[in-house]
């Protein structure tokens, strides 16, 4: 189940910052249901703030659960990520912090680009810090939003990318990324309060996720979701093959971009 939740996390915040990036700052907060059916039971909350200075991103991402496999037997979850990301899209300062029925785990990783690699170093709560090299087309996560948008602009019907993850795998994710046609995904939930979502055009999609340095493995989990040009993701499905879980936008406050001198 902590996997699973992680899977969530993975999929909310997937995102090199491209010449023409149109990820606008935002923080969004989901509903996290166990199931897709309407009166799906709620089991949580997950909640993505991301701000941008001249420097860079700044991004937190908070997940809190319960869910309840049995009438005694419950599990409460939390997953928090802090993480720093350039502007340029070369380098990655994060950490997450996961907490399970009361355990602690603490991870902390750098990856950085140069003119030769993109080589990633993570810090566990035991042994030794892991260090390795990434494949070259590896995208950061804020940056790789901005790669999806705009192989979607470009009317791309079917790409994969490549994603470090911070919080599931702490390795590279290969996502083949699929445009839906027409309106395939759930509708909004009855229960649910209207949020005003952004003006701007957006794609259905579906995603899956494989460990990128074993490609010949069957995916770990699939997303679908809407995506909007602006970076916003609603009405996401995450489906394991074991439990299905949901998360529905339930509020969202767009920030202005900085007005940063041109590099």
């Amino acid at each position: 189940m902590r996997r699973l939740v992680c899977f969530l996390l993975a999929a909310v915040g997937m995102a090199p910052v491209g010449a023409h990036a149109q990820m606008q700052p935002h923080r969004a907060e989901y509903a996290l249901r166990l199931g897709s059916a309407a009166n799906a039971p709620r089991i949580g909350t997950a909640v993505q703030d991301l701000t941008q200075d001249c420097a860079g991103w700044r991004l937190k991402r908070d997940i809190l659960t319960e869910i309840a496999l049995t009438a005694s037997w419950k599990m409460n979850l939390s997953s928090q990520l802090d993480a720093e990301e350039l502007r340029t899209g070369n380098a990655l300062r994060y950490r997450t912090v996961q907490v399970q029925n009361g355990s602690t785990r603490e991870f902390k990783g750098r990856v950085q680009r140069s003119d030769k690699e993109i080589r990633a170093e993570i810090t566990y709560p035991e042994g030794p810090p892991a260090q390795f090299v990434l494949p070259p087309p590896t995208l950061l996560p804020i940056a790789a939003i901005d790669h999806l948008i705009e192989r979607l602009r470009a009317n791309a019907a079917a790409f994969p990318a490549l994603m470090f993850d911070a919080e599931v795998i702490g390795d590279v994710f290969l996502i083949d990324v699929t445009e839906l046609e027409g309106e395939r995904l759930r509708s909004a939930r009855p229960a649910d309060k209207p949020v005003a979502l952004p003006k701007a055009k957006s794609w259905p999609v579906y995603m899956t996720f494989t460990r990128g340095r074993q490609q010949a493995q069957r995916p770990l989990f699939a997303v679908s979701a809407q995506i909007f040009e602006n970076g916003v993701l609603d009405r996401l499905t995450v489906e394991t093959g074991l439990v299905t879980v949901t998360a529905d936008l339930q509020s969202l406050e767009m920030r202005p971009a900085p007005t940063c001198p041109r590099s």
